[in-house]
């Protein structure tokens, strides 16, 4: 499990390390639309601030239209979790939509590896797991697969062709890497904000808010200095609108982590 590639016709699951994948590695690296990052980033950062109970399913909405995916999806380890139902799928796009709230065995499961690795995986799916599974779904020819962990809870985020055998390069996993930072957050977000809903004690929700005005605030400031350049023009005149227009939710979110800092905080014993 813990080797560089996993490989067994007898699960159908073929699971390889991207930093150690010279195939992949080697594969042509289509041009980019820097606007058309920065469009879905402003409506990743859009649903954060508007409509935060949909910000898994805008990022794997994302997630297939800049990567060119045929599906997306994100799954977690349930709270509950048995062997037989480990992992939750919390959001899918594209033609796997169809497999929302899917829950999946321990093993086997190319999300098991990904997250024993802690690295971004490769993978295909064939037959075979399908079979296993008992389930009709297209084969997963090409596919990126990147672990996070957020809050106590561990999880994927992917993206699937099912009929191109190189589908995606270097640059969807650099992209896959940014959606995987902000599945963090917003499942960090979502579940501390329901802590904080059931906490009658108010120095204790105090407490709450306080961690995660400090979790969020780094990825928000590493992103907000990405849309200034752009803002300011530094990828070229067309995204300096979808800059600026972005930078707008963004500060919604630095203000809201601001007055979540400003309240009176005492640490508890």
């Amino acid at each position: 499990m813990g080797s560089i590639a996993m490989t067994s016709a007898d699960t159908g699951l073929d699971v390889h390390d991207i930093q150690d994948n010279a195939a992949f590695a080697g594969r042509p690296v289509r041009s980019r639309d820097v606007v058309d990052e920065m469009k879905g980033m402003q409506r990743i950062a859009h649903a954060f601030v508007n409509a935060p109970e949909s910000v898994l399913q805008e990022l794997v909405n994302v997630a297939v239209e800049l990567c060119g995916a045929d599906s997306a999806g994100i799954s977690l380890e349930r709270d509950d979790r048995t062997d037989e139902q480990f992992y939750h799928w919390v959001a899918t796009a594209g033609d796997y939509n169809g497999f929302l709230n899917a829950v999946l065995p321990r093993y086997p499961s190319a999300c098991g590896v990904c997250l024993d690795r802690g690295r971004p995986q490769h993978f295909c799916v064939g037959q075979r797991f399908f079979d296993i599974m008992g389930i009709e779904a297209p084969l997963v020819t090409d596919g990126i697969l990147l672990p996070w962990e957020s809050d106590g809870m561990r999880g994927t985020i992917f993206v699937m062709a099912h009929g191109r055998r190189e589908a995606f390069d270097l640059n969807d996993c650099r992209l896959m890497q940014v959606l995987a930072d902000f599945v963090a957050t917003g499942v960090r977000q979502q579940r501390q904000q329901k802590r904080l809903m059931e906490r009658a004690n108010a120095e204790g929700a105090a407490a709450m808010a306080n961690d995660l005005a400090h979790k969020i605030n780094n990825p928000l400031q590493s992103l907000t200095n990405v849309l200034y350049l752009a803002a300011s023009g530094h990828y070229g005149e067309e995204s300096k609108t979808v800059g600026a227009d972005t930078l707008g939710d963004l500060n919604r979110i630095s203000t809201l982590v601001g007055e979540l800092l400003a309240l009176p905080y005492r640490k508890i014993q």
